[in-house]
């Protein structure tokens, strides 16, 4: 972990102290997401209502600069400048680093499909089936931790190679079981809980950011 990844880290833990609690579960979820991209893996993302609008914000977050200038490797300027040069300068400058990063809420052909066609509760877990390979990591988003559709595609993940991280409030639910990390956050009210993912997934963000795209 390099010196900006802790201290946003501990920036997170001074600007939230309720969190403290959960730093060693935030560094774990941390470690799981860089091992996953070290080794060219994707992550996916799922949940329900705000949980589904919390999906989308972190893929926007991965798939794009969040804190830092991502600009790309000489070699790719390169690879366009061959292919397209009078178009490389316009293509190269305008491509940011991205940490591949699939929201499986956001398909609505497939998902209206599926939950009409098959079973409603199965919906993530065909995409996680379908998108997902050992070494990937799907991150599952749940207030309560017992979301049925998450849940199973939480199962089915784990039986196929991929790591699961969960975001979930201080009980955990069944995905505190299930899951390799779970981040349990010290609040009962949904939209409590859902405050304090922000700031977490945003630190998470931000690190992976920082580790891999430094300078």
């Amino acid at each position: 972990m390099c010196e900006e990844t802790k201290a946003i880290i501990d920036e997170l833990i001074e600007n939230r102290p309720e969190l403290k609690n959960c730093k060693s579960s935030i560094e774990q979820a941390f470690n799981l997401l860089k091992q996953c991209y070290t080794y060219q893996g994707k992550v996916l993302v799922c949940g329900n209502g705000g949980s589904a609008a919390d999906s989308e914000h972190i893929v926007g977050e991965l798939m794009k600069g969040f804190r830092n200038v991502r600009r790309i490797c000489d070699e790719n300027k390169e690879r366009l400048q061959d292919e397209f040069p009078e178009d490389a300068e316009y293509l190269s400058s305008n491509l940011q680093g991205a940490l591949p990063a699939i929201s499986l809420v956001s398909q609505s052909a497939v998902f209206t499909a599926f939950i009409n066609d098959v079973a409603a509760d199965m919906i993530y877990a065909q995409q996680v089936y379908g998108y997902g390979k050992s070494g990937d990591v799907l991150i599952g988003i749940s207030t309560s931790g017992n979301s049925k559709n998450v849940v199973n595609a939480i199962k089915v993940a784990k039986a196929f190679g991929i790591r699961t991280l969960g975001l979930t409030g201080e009980n955990g639910g069944m995905m505190d079981k299930i899951c390799d990390v779970n981040i349990k956050v010290p609040a009962k009210e949904t939209f409590r809980i859902q405050e304090y993912h922000l700031p977490i997934y945003h630190a998470l963000c931000a690190m992976l950011e920082a580790e891999f795209f430094k300078g």
